[in-house]
C-alpha cells in the first residue's frame, strides 16, 4: 500500500494531483506540476499549515490557470454591493468558492487567520460551498482578501448577479424547520401524557386525567395555529379559486380533530384526538421538508448576469481603471484580456480577436474578428489583449436581448403532480361519505352518533399517508439521482420527467465530448515527422494543441529551441534540427482555401508544406445507445447553432433529417419548442449554454448538461453532470417507476382509510384506534416508498 502511494506521488503533483510534466518542480523532496502549486505549498508551510495535506491526498486545486485580475474590488461602489456588513472597523462578506470539496478545504479555510492575522473569523458552509469571512477593513482590503484566497487555490466566483441580485437567504426553509421542531416537541409531550389512556389505566385520579387533558389541549394550540397554519391558508386560497387540493381535506381533518378534542376535554367525555392531531401535523411537515429538498450549492435560476464579470477595465488617456459594469457607457474604450468576456457590443480597435461564441450562439469554432468589426457581447477572447469601443449599453446588447423574450418573465406553469389531480376526487368522496354517514344516523334519531360519525370520517380519512406517499417516494428518487450526479430543482420534476414524449438536443457541449477531439490528417507525414509535431505542440497551451498531443499519443523525445507562439494563430520552433510551423494558413503564409469542416492545423517542416490536421467532433460516451433507447418511445430532435459540417455524421443517430436543424439562433430554438408544444408534445430540452436558455425555459423540462456543476449553466429544471449523460434512459425509467410506486402507496393508504372508515361510519372511532392507525399507516408508507424506490433503482442499475 505504501509502495502504491509512493508511486502515485512520483507521477502526480503533491498539491493538486495533476500529472507531472517531464521536468517537474521539486521542493522538500515533493514534486509539483507548476510553480503555482509549489508556491501554495511554500505559503502553507511558512505559516505552519502543512496539516492541510494530512486530511486528504492531493486536496489542492491546480494553479496552472495563472493570475486573475481583482483590481475592480478596490472600487468602493463594487465592494459595498458585495459586503454583507461593514462599519469603521470590520467587514463581513459571504463568498462562493466552487473549489470547496473535502475536509482539508474546511480545515484550511477555517485557519485563514494564520495566513492573514487581520482575518478575524471564517465560517464554512460545506453544502453551499460558501465561506463567511469577518476581517479588519482598515488593515485588509476586499481585493487583498480575495487575492489571498486565490493564492492558496480557493478563488471565489464573483459575477454580476452577486451585485445586481444578492442571493436571498432561505428564510422559508428555516421557518419550516422551526415549525417541525415545535410540532415534534408538542407531539412527544402529548404522547407521554396520553400513555394512561393507551394502556387503559383507569385508577388514575379524575383530577389528573382532567389536568393531562388540559395540558394536551395547550400543546395542540401552537401545533394548529403555528405549525399547521399553512395548510389552512393554502386550502382557503385554493377554495377562493375554485380548486380542491390535498390541503383541503388535511386542513378540514386538523380543524375537526381540534374542535372535537376541545369539546371532549371541556365536557369530560373523552381524551380527544390531540395526539393524532400533533402527530399528523409533525409527519406532514417532515414530508413537506423532504419535498422542498434542494441543492444549495447549485443554482437553477441563472441568467446572463451570472456569466458577466462585476467590473470591466476602462481605458482613459492611456491609463487603465476598473469600473462597475453598470457604469459602462456608449463610447467608452475598454480593455479585454485573454479569456475574459466581452460585456457589451463593441467595435474592435486594437488586437487580434479570436472569439469563442459557443456559449452564446452554439457555434463551436472560434470566430476571428478584424479591426473595425463589431464584436457582440458574450464572446470570450481566446488570444491576447484587445481594445474595444462600446457601441451599445450592456442592457441593450445582443446577449441581454436573449432574456427579453416573454419566456423569461413570470414563472413556468406549475407542474401538476398525481397528488394534485387525485386530491380533487378524494375531497369530494370524503365529504360525501361523511355527509351520508351523518344523515344515516340523524334519520335514525341518534344525533350524537350523527355528529360522532361525521367528525370521525373526517378525522380517520384525513389523507396523512396519502399526502406523504409522493414526497417520500420522490425524495428517495432525488437521493438516488444525486448519487448519479443528476440534480433536480424539486421533486415535482420527477413526475414531469415520466410524462415526456419528445426529446430535443443541442449539439455543441451537450452531445459532444469536451474531453475528446478526433483528428483526420490530409497530406503526408512519416512517423518521425509526427514525433516532431508532437514535441512542438507539447509546448503550447492552446486547447487545439493539447488535443492534438493527446491524439498523437507519443512521449516527448526531443527538446524544442527557438520556440515562439502567436496566441490563437500558431507556433514555431526548432526540433531536432528541423524548423517546424504549426497553425492557421494565414500564420504560415499559405494561400489555401478552407476545404475541410472544423478547426484546421497546417504543418510546415523545413519550409515544406506537409498537409493539415482537421479536428473532428467526438460524441459523448454512450450517445449511440442512448439515442437508440430513447427513440423507441419518443420523438428525437436536434437544434444546433453550428454550421452543417457534422450533419452526415449525425444521420445514424437522427435518421429523420427533417428533425435536425442547424444554424439555429436562440430565438429559432425557442420558437421550435413552442411549435412542438402546440402539437400537444411534452418536450424535454437538453442544452448547455446561454444560446439554449430560452428553449430550456420554454420547454416542459429543461436539463442543463455540464462537465463541472460549479461552472455557469443556464436557468433550468435540472443539472446533469456530463459524466452521467449515458444514464439518461435509466433516469427516465426510474422516474416512470417512481410514479408506479406513488400509485401503489396511494392504494396502501386507501386501504388504511377504508379500515378506519369501517369504525368511523358507525360512530365507534376511539382516540386509541386513531392513535394506532395514523402512525402505522405513516410508517408503512415511508418504509414502502423508500424500499420500493431503491429496488427499482437497482433494477435500473442506478445503485
Amino acid at each position: 500500500m505504501l509502495a502504491q502511494k509512493t508511486i502515485a506521488q512520483e507521477t502526480q503533483c503533491y498539491h493538486c494531483g495533476d500529472e507531472l510534466p517531464k521536468s517537474p518542480y521539486v521542493l522538500d523532496n515533493k514534486t509539483f506540476c507548476c510553480l503555482g502549486c509549489q508556491g501554495v505549498y511554500q505559503l502553507l508551510s511558512s505559516h505552519d499549515l502543512s496539516s492541510y495535506y494530512a486530511y486528504n491526498d492531493v486536496p489542492g486545486q491546480t494553479q496552472k490557470n495563472g493570475a486573475q485580475h481583482f483590481e475592480y474590488l478596490d472600487e468602493p461602489g463594487i465592494a459595498a454591493n458585495l459586503l454583507d456588513y461593514s462599519d469603521e472597523r470590520v467587514s463581513v462578506i459571504t463568498l462562493y468558492i466552487p473549489a470547496i470539496h473535502c475536509s482539508s478545504c474546511i480545515w484550511l479555510l477555517e485557519h485563514l487567520h494564520k495566513i492573514k492575522p487581520t482575518i478575524l473569523q471564517s465560517r464554512i458552509d460545506f453544502l453551499k460551498k460558501q465561506v463567511v469571512i469577518t476581517y479588519k477593513n482598515q488593515e485588509l482590503s476586499l481585493r487583498q482578501l480575495v487575492e489571498t484566497l486565490s493564492a492558496i487555490g480557493y478563488e471565489p466566483l464573483i459575477s454580476l448577479q452577486d451585485v445586481v441580485k444578492k442571493q436571498k437567504s432561505d428564510h422559508s426553509e428555516r421557518n419550516l424547520i422551526t415549525k417541525i421542531a415545535v410540532a415534534g416537541f408538542c407531539f412527544g409531550n402529548v404522547m407521554l401524557l396520553s400513555f394512561p389512556d393507551y394502556f387503559g389505566i383507569t385508577n388514575l385520579d379524575q383530577e389528573f386525567k382532567s389536568f393531562f387533558g388540559w395540558l394536551n389541549l395547550a400543546f395542540s394550540v401552537p401545533v394548529v395555529f403555528y405549525s399547521g397554519r399553512d395548510y389552512f391558508i393554502s386550502a382557503w386560497n385554493n377554495l377562493k379559486n375554485g380548486i380542491l387540493n390535498l390541503d383541503f381535506p388535511l386542513a378540514l381533518g386538523i380543524a375537526v380533530m381540534f374542535i372535537r378534542s376541545i369539546a371532549e376535554i371541556l365536557t369530560n367525555t373523552g381524551a380527544g384526538f390531540v395526539d393524532t392531531l400533533c402527530g399528523l401535523v409533525f409527519f406532514l411537515l417532515v414530508g413537506k421538508w423532504m419535498q422542498q429538498h434542494t441543492y444549495h450549492h447549485l443554482s437553477f435560476e441563472r441568467d446572463y448576469r451570472s456569466y458577466f464579470p462585476v467590473a470591466v477595465t476602462l481605458m482613459e488617456k492611456g491609463r487603465e481603471r476598473p469600473i462597475p459594469l453598470n457604469e459602462l457607457s456608449v463610447g467608452d474604450r475598454i480593455l479585454i484580456r485573454s479569456n475574459e468576456i466581452i460585456p457589451a457590443d463593441a467595435i474592435l480597435l486594437k488586437g487580434d480577436a479570436e472569439m469563442d461564441f459557443s456559449f452564446v450562439t452554439g457555434e463551436s469554432l472560434p470566430v476571428k474578428k478584424v479591426l473595425g468589426e463589431v464584436v457582440y457581447a458574450g464572446g470570450r477572447q481566446l488570444s491576447g489583449a484587445l481594445e474595444l469601443e462600446v457601441v451599445k449599453p450592456v442592457s441593450q446588447s445582443y446577449l441581454t436581448q436573449l432574456w427579453n423574450n416573454e419566456a423569461f418573465f413570470g414563472e413556468k406553469n406549475r407542474i401538476r403532480t398525481f397528488s394534485d389531480r387525485a386530491s380533487k376526487y378524494f375531497s369530494i368522496v370524503l365529504l360525501s361519505i361523511a355527509i351520508v354517514a351523518a344523515a344515516f344516523w340523524f334519520f335514525k334519531g341518534d344525533t350524537t352518533k350523527a355528529i360522532a360519525s361525521f367528525t370521525a370520517v373526517l378525522i380517520i380519512a384525513c389523507p396523512c399517508a396519502l399526502a406523504l406517499s409522493s414526497p417520500f417516494t420522490l425524495a428517495a428518487v432525488l437521493s438516488i439521482f444525486d448519487k448519479n450526479k443528476f440534480y433536480l430543482k424539486n421533486t415535482a420534476v420527477v413526475e414531469e420527467l415520466a410524462r415526456i414524449n419528445t426529446y430535443v438536443f443541442d449539439k455543441t457541449g451537450t452531445i459532444t465530448n469536451p474531453d475528446a477531439t478526433g483528428f483526420s490528417f490530409e497530406g503526408r507525414l512519416s512517423g518521425e515527422e509526427k514525433q516532431l509535431v508532437n514535441d512542438l505542440a507539447k509546448n503550447s497551451g492552446h486547447p487545439l494543441s493539447r488535443e492534438l498531443v493527446k491524439w498523437l499519443d507519443r512521449p516527448a523525445k526531443y527538446s524544442v529551441v527557438k520556440y515562439m507562439e502567436k496566441v490563437g494563430r500558431g507556433i514555431t520552433g526548432t526540433v531536432n534540427g528541423n524548423t517546424l510551423k504549426l497553425g492557421s494558413a494565414s500564420f504560415l503564409g499559405l494561400e489555401i482555401a478552407a476545404t475541410a469542416p472544423g478547426a484546421v492545423v497546417h504543418i510546415v517542416i523545413n519550409e515544406q508544406y506537409h498537409g493539415f490536421f482537421c479536428a473532428q467532433q467526438q460524441w459523448r460516451p454512450g450517445f449511440k445507445d442512448l439515442i437508440f433507447k430513447l427513440g423507441k418511445d419518443a420523438d428525437l430532435h436536434l437544434l444546433s447553432g453550428d454550421q452543417e459540417q457534422d450533419k452526415q455524421s449525425l444521420v445514424p443517430f437522427f435518421p429523420r433529417t427533417q428533425q435536425m436543424h442547424f444554424k439555429q439562433s436562440p430565438q429559432n430554438k425557442l420558437d421550435y419548442i413552442v411549435k412542438l408544444q402546440s402539437s400537444n408534445r411534452k418536450v424535454l430540452m437538453f442544452g448547455d449554454g446561454l444560446n439554449d436558455a430560452g428553449a430550456l425555459k420554454q420547454s416542459d423540462l429543461g436539463i442543463a448538461v455540464t462537465d463541472n456543476i460549479n461552472n455557469f449553466s443556464p436557468g433550468c429544471d435540472a443539472i446533469l453532470d456530463g459524466a452521467s449523460f449515458h444514464k439518461i434512459p435509466q433516469f427516465i425509467r426510474q422516474a416512470k417507476d417512481a410514479v408506479k410506486v406513488i400509485h401503489m402507496s396511494f392504494a396502501i393508504s386507501l386501504t388504511y382509510n377504508a379500515l378506519g372508515l369501517y369504525f368511523a361510519v358507525q360512530g365507534m372511532l376511539s382516540p386509541l384506534i386513531a392513535a394506532v392507525l395514523m402512525p402505522i399507516s405513516t410508517v408503512t408508507i415511508i418504509l414502502f416508498t423508500s424500499i420500493a424506490a431503491r429496488l427499482y433503482a437497482r433494477k435500473n442499475q442506478l445503485l
